[in-house]
């Protein structure tokens, strides 16, 4: 167990328990160097792999559980497996392409987009999940602690920015303006996930109180996206 409490010590976990498997089941007899050393590696690599996902996970802030193994696909309440299997190998991502969902209350908008946020932290990337209001009040949070451009960088940098609930008020002012700089920053580079009980059409009005603006951040959100209407009786029931 020497050598083992030694790559603890070196913070080489993965390695460490591979080689007490090894030598639990004799197989340091057997083995060559090579095929040891090559074990040991993958131990590692697969258990950094595990952290930096769960890591992904945690900070993602989900406000749900969910997965796309647990999705009931239906194409004709919007829940197109083909499309939603297509997203669901992250390419997307690579692209900078956006998701839109819209329906009415409890037909899965924030399952469907948690699920493919999960995903892509399953697949290494960056993901914060936000309900609308809530990055509304981030965003002032962090205009009155002088960290605005730190708050809009972290932003633009993450790979996918969940969005929910978007369309429960009308956005005005600054909080309009603060919207098209996320969006702006994002536009072709990094992949958005809207969610609304509003249709897509309807968006436009949450944004009107100043039409160059609103026009501005259409224009962005809804060419080079993915779009779902989902529709059905709520699944809260």
């Amino acid at each position: 167990m020497e050598i083992a409490n030694e790559l603890k010590t070196l913070h080489l976990g993965g390695m460490a328990d591979c080689w007490t498997a090894l030598l639990e089941t004799r197989r340091t007899e057997s083995v060559t160097l090579q095929e040891g050393l090559r074990l040991l590696l993958q131990a590692e690599k697969d258990r950094r792999k595990e952290k930096r996902m769960m890591k992904l996970i945690k900070n993602a802030k989900f406000r749900y559980n969910a997965s796309i193994e647990h999705l009931v696909f239906d194409n004709a309440k919007g829940r197109d497996k083909d499309r939603i299997m297509e997203l669901a190998t992250c390419e997307f991502l690579k692209g900078g392409l956006s998701v839109l969902i819209s329906g009415p209350t409890g037909v899965g908008k924030s399952y469907l987009a948690t699920a493919l946020g999960y995903q892509a932290c399953l697949n290494g990337y960056k993901v914060i999940y936000y309900n609308m209001q809530k990055l509304l009040e981030a965003v002032n949070v962090a205009r009155i602690s002088s960290a605005i451009s730190k708050f809009f960088d972290r932003m633009a940098e993450t790979d996918l920015l969940i969005i929910d609930d978007f369309g429960m008020k009308k956005l005005e002012g600054q909080q309009l303006l603060d919207f098209l700089e996320i969006i702006e920053d994002r536009h072709g580079r990094k992949s958005t996930i809207i969610a609304s009980q509003l249709p897509i059409k309807d968006w436009y009005d949450v944004l009107s109180k100043n039409k160059t603006i609103a026009d501005s951040i259409m224009d962005r959100i809804v060419k080079s996206s993915y779009h779902f209407n989902l529709s059905g009786e709520s699944m809260r029931k």
